[in-house]
């Protein structure tokens, strides 16, 4: 059933658009995914942006949550409530087979957001015969899709059009005939206009609804509003002189390739999945574009999926690409024969910033090239890095990653870490902590007392190697800073730690991080 809004005595003929509106988009999103897809409808969800409410399920907003609600009040309304980081990628990815469904209807489509777009609906509503039937031939796709809440509007401007959808039905449509939308916005709440500080002063003047802020002159508006102010009031009137931008469908770069009978076992995967990989990567090669990250999926006669994103310090080959998969098919296991592989490129850069400059630069390269061969031949974890991560030991701070994954720190350096090394850190860091050894100027063990105090000043010390059996050379302490006490997880006797850091310099000007823990010294770090 579609409703339609009364023309105005001035309708006058000009170019129309439709939005198509899939309402609790992010929510819809998420459930697509694995981890989504494993509660129910009526599970309440709700997605967090910044410690708020991002947006939320139907069945959490009957519970009493709103749209930027902090998490605690959330959660004190719905204590089922099930949460997730907002993901703004995921929405788009999930949002760009709705739009490929469209453009195969009506060529031409602008995204406004994920969820929400706008098509002219001029050329298609001839061929159509109208424009409710449009509206329901896209309908009819996005169902087929898996999409059954999508709303339409139609009017002569996308801000009138947006409204009329959000007043719409499930898969129903309204229709602002020509010259009417000045009449349609007039009755409603001026906080439609998603600008709080104007709303907030309008409803302070007095002005609530659309056609009372349409009816103060546009220049007083100028004036005291500005020309976001002007803006508005231009939307409020009915008129929105916004440029239709339809977006430029991507090129397909994707590989995907199906496998018939099903294969098990990861030589024959890999192996049938070459001339696919050579293809993909001639085809970016003859479009001038390299790959530095790529999305591997892996699917099986189950139905299950497994996925994983894969980068690199410079851009894939085709053996690079048949690695990674080899890797993914070693560290998940094949417990199901694989009736399919796609690879999906992430990020994609023109060839030219690649290329060699004039002064040379191949260098990097020929390093890059010589790891990837390493890797290749000894596996993903036997060529890593070091990642800075967040910690109060330099152990702590250190990550070890294959080499070509994304950096990501176990903990986050942004987090506060009281009791951690103050800076600078130190170069060189001991998987293994060494045996040392500290005493004062008469050769007794320097210790610290409960208070924090030490027993006597550093005057030699001594560090050895794991497993020496070797008495220490002592060497004379030249400088020496500290202590700093640590004290952590007090609460846990099985890892509770108590000791102190010391920084010592001998007289060659080699510095080190000392720790003092029950009498016991160690050596954690050097400064290079």
């Amino acid at each position: 059933m579609q409703t339609r809004a009364t023309p105005s005595p001035k309708a006058h003929k000009t170019a129309r658009s439709m939005i198509l509106w899939c309402p609790d988009w992010p929510v819809r999103a998420i459930r697509h995914t694995s981890v989504g897809a494993a509660f129910p409808e009526r599970t309440p969800l709700a997605l967090l942006a910044a410690g708020a409410v991002y947006a939320c399920s139907a069945a959490a907003r009957k519970e009493g949550v709103r749209r930027e609600m902090r998490l605690r009040d959330a959660q004190s309304r719905c204590p089922d409530l099930v949460t997730f980081d907002y993901d703004a990628g995921l929405d788009l990815r999930a949002f760009e087979p709705v739009l490929a469904a469209v453009e195969e209807i009506s060529p031409g489509v602008q995204l406004i957001r994920p969820g929400t777009c706008a098509l002219r609906v001029d050329g298609s509503s001839r061929y159509f015969r109208s424009e409710e039937a449009v509206a329901a031939v896209v309908a009819e796709r996005l169902v087929e899709l898996g999409v059954p809440d999508c709303r339409f509007g139609i009017a002569d401007s996308t801000f009138t059009a947006e409204q009329a959808a959000r007043r719409a039905l499930p898969q129903d449509c309204v229709v602002v005939e020509p010259g009417g939308s000045a009449e349609f916005l007039s009755p409603l709440p001026v906080s439609v206009l998603d600008r709080p500080e104007l709303v907030s002063v309008l409803r302070r003047l007095g002005l609530r609804t659309l056609g009372a802020f349409a009816a103060l002159p546009h220049r007083d508006v100028l004036n005291r509003f500005g020309d976001d102010g002007a803006r508005a009031h231009q939307l409020a009137g009915g008129t929105d002189d916004r440029p239709f931008v339809p977006r430029r469908p991507p090129q397909d770069h994707e590989c995907a390739v199906s496998f018939e009978p099903a294969l098990e076992q990861i030589d024959p995967i890999a192996f049938s999945m070459r001339q696919g990989v050579d293809e993909f990567v001639a085809r970016l090669t003859s479009r001038h574009l390299v790959c530095t990250s790529i999305w591997i999926e892996v699917h099986t006669d189950r139905g299950d999926t497994t996925a994983q994103q894969w980068t690199h310090p410079h851009w894939f080959t085709a053996a690079d690409v048949i690695d990674r998969l080899r890797w993914q098919l070693a560290a998940d296991g094949v417990d199901a024969p694989v009736v399919q592989v796609r690879i999906i490129p992430e990020t994609l850069a023109p060839q030219g910033d690649f290329d060699e400059g004039l002064w040379g630069g191949g260098s990097d390269l020929r390093i890059e090239r010589a790891i990837s061969k390493v890797q290749a031949a000894l596996g993903r974890e036997s060529v890593v890095t070091a990642v800075c991560g967040g910690g109060r030991t330099p152990v702590e701070r250190q990550t070890m990653v294959p080499w070509g994954d994304l950096p990501t720190p176990t903990r986050s350096a942004t987090q506060p870490w009281p009791g951690s090394l103050p800076p600078p850190a130190p170069a060189t860091v001991f998987q293994q902590p060494r045996p040392a050894c500290v005493v004062d100027a008469f050769d007794r063990p320097v210790d610290v007392t409960d208070r924090g105090a030490l027993t006597a000043a550093p005057h030699r010390f001594a560090v050895g190697d794991p497993g020496a059996t070797e008495p220490l050379e002592l060497r004379p302490v030249d400088a020496w800073a500290g202590p700093w006490l640590i004290e952590s997880r007090w609460w846990d006797p099985q890892s509770a730690r108590r000791g102190a850091w010391f920084q010592l310099v001998d007289p060659a000007g080699h510095a080190w991080l000392l720790g003092l823990d029950g009498g016991v010294w160690w050596a954690e770090a050097r400064y290079d």
